[in-house]
């Protein structure tokens, strides 16, 4: 790539409440390049946006998006936490796609949570390739669980799979996982572990490097400097200005 993509993580989230629509218009009020947005399984395994393990911000702690159904978590306020923010259900991913697709790149974080089934954290693999669809470029997925996107490929062999690691692993954890398993498209990596040691680790593999999440001039100087591919950051328009400048 000749440049740095900006991606605004879960839409405009300091403009609107993340993941929602709202968020993801005002993040493309900007000229961004993309967005990250996370996938969970409703109880009648229709895959939705959400990021967080629980529904804490929706004033129901210890309960899961996996305790409802689709239908039930649309009448819900998915914006009740963001002040002054008009009332919006969950959005589905079948939404998501058909209305961002066409206007920037799509990041889907696929999220498994412990108390999953196997079988249902492979649905959620199976629906979020099926609503991708066809590979142009546009639509990369991701996730933490490393066993979701060796599955993922077993489904779709060629379609870009991006591994997340976690802040705590290092360059080591990067070499092994991109060694180990060379389908890998890349890595999006944490800000605190993006150096010149992790760079060569990608480049060297000729795989793709995405790093999350860049909010401080500090943060944003470093990515742009060190050459990622990817850009994910919470102020998009500052790393646009910054990159652009």
């Amino acid at each position: 790539m000749s440049k740095t993509l900006i991606f605004a993580h879960r839409g405009a989230n300091r403009e609107a409440a993340e993941n929602t629509r709202s968020a993801f218009d005002k993040a493309l009020a900007y000229p961004i390049d993309g967005i990250e947005t996370d996938v969970q399984l409703s109880r009648d395994q229709v895959a939705v946006l959400w990021h967080d393990r629980d529904l804490k911000k929706l004033k129901l702690p210890g309960r899961h998006i996996d305790d409802y159904d689709y239908l039930q978590l649309s009448g819900m306020d998915f914006a009740a936490h963001f002040v002054g923010a008009q009332k919006e259900g969950v959005m589905s991913l079948q939404e998501f796609i058909a209305a961002y697709r066409a206007r920037c790149r799509l990041l889907l974080e696929i999220k498994n949570r412990d108390w999953e089934l196997v079988e249902r954290q492979e649905l959620k693999v199976r629906q979020t390739l099926a609503l991708a669809g066809s590979m142009d470029g546009r639509i990369m997925v991701s996730s933490f669980n490393l066993d979701s996107l060796i599955y993922a490929q077993q489904v779709v062999p060629s379609f870009p799979l991006v591994y997340n690691l976690e802040p705590e692993q290092n360059v080591n954890d990067a070499r092994y996982a991109l060694d180990e398993q060379p389908f890998l498209h890349g890595l999006c990596v944490h800000i605190s572990t993006l150096d010149v040691d992790m760079m060569k680790t990608v480049r060297e593999r000729g795989k793709f490097i995405a790093v999350y999440t860049c909010d401080t001039d500090a943060e944003i100087t470093r990515a742009l400097t060190l050459g990622v591919d990817v850009l994910i950051s919470d102020v998009p328009d500052k790393a646009l200005q910054m990159r652009d400048r």
